[in-house]
């Protein structure tokens, strides 16, 4: 039997749009790089890329010792360290180009249709909350804050209580009129690329402060994105990993 599913890891649809009506090609101005914050909303300042002290990692160790781990010790994340890994995983390149939106992975015509939250659990200087990345700031700015987060994350993720028990936990959300923009029906595949990008990055990145991070794909759609406070139709949950340090990195999981 044909499964129909599968055409969505081809590119047939590309053969099928019409790029010349897309809104790009008609001329409307592209949706903002990153997602805008509310009046009043304060920013919380990151370390600056460079001004960290984060251990040395060659890439050749870091891509040996990669691997998926679901066992944290309980210590905290300094806010230097999760600002490495916002860096690692969406930050913006120095350029000198008057284009700003070059950044630390690759996206699909330079789109850059995620956004990255932050379940804080155990983070020096961040309260329990939730909050999100801002890219172009290099800062974050709280989303939500409710109890029981760690239950929460249990629940959305169909019971894998892993998710609640790291240091941290990213959620990456798709704004897929950012892609549309260009690409119109031929977007959605690049999106779920891109998001495979980001990740990676975060598993390379951890092994550079001793911590360790596992991908979740598998999440309560309407749940996650409840949590989050995103409406499941202009932006929704893609993506998942919860961070924490490593006992023994060296441990099978």
């Amino acid at each position: 039997m044909k499964n129909n599913g599968r055409d969505f890891l081809k590119d047939k649809v590309r053969r099928q749009v019409d790029f010349s009506m897309t809104p790009q090609s008609r001329g409307i101005p592209e949706p903002p790089w990153q997602k805008p914050c509310a009046s009043g909303e304060r920013k919380i300042a990151l370390v600056p890329a460079g001004d960290w002290s984060i251990p040395e990692c060659s890439l050749e160790k870091a891509i040996a010792r990669r691997r998926s781990r679901r066992r944290f010790a309980g210590a905290d994340l300094s806010l230097e360290e999760l600002s490495f890994l916002l860096w690692a995983t969406q930050g913006i390149r120095p350029t000198s180009s008057s284009y700003k939106n070059f950044r630390t992975v690759p996206s699909a015509g330079c789109r850059h249709a995620l956004e990255t939250y932050i379940v804080a659990l155990r983070v020096e200087g961040l309260d329990k909350a939730i909050y999100r990345y801002l890219p172009i700031d290099h800062a974050l700015v709280e989303a939500a804050r409710l109890p029981g987060l760690e239950g929460h994350l249990a629940e959305a993720t169909f019971g894998q209580r892993f998710c609640g028990t790291g240091a941290a936990t990213f959620v990456w959300t798709a704004i897929p009129a950012r892609m549309e923009w260009r690409y119109a029906e031929a977007s959605y595949k690049v999106i779920a690329l891109d998001a495979g990008h980001a990740c990676q990055n975060l598993y390379l990145a951890c092994e550079n402060i001793g911590a360790g991070t596992c991908a979740v794909a598998a999440y309560d759609q309407e749940r996650m994105d409840e949590l989050l406070g995103v409406d499941s139709e202009e932006e929704f949950t893609i993506y998942l990993a919860p961070v924490g340090k490593v006992a023994n990195r060296l441990e099978e999981e």
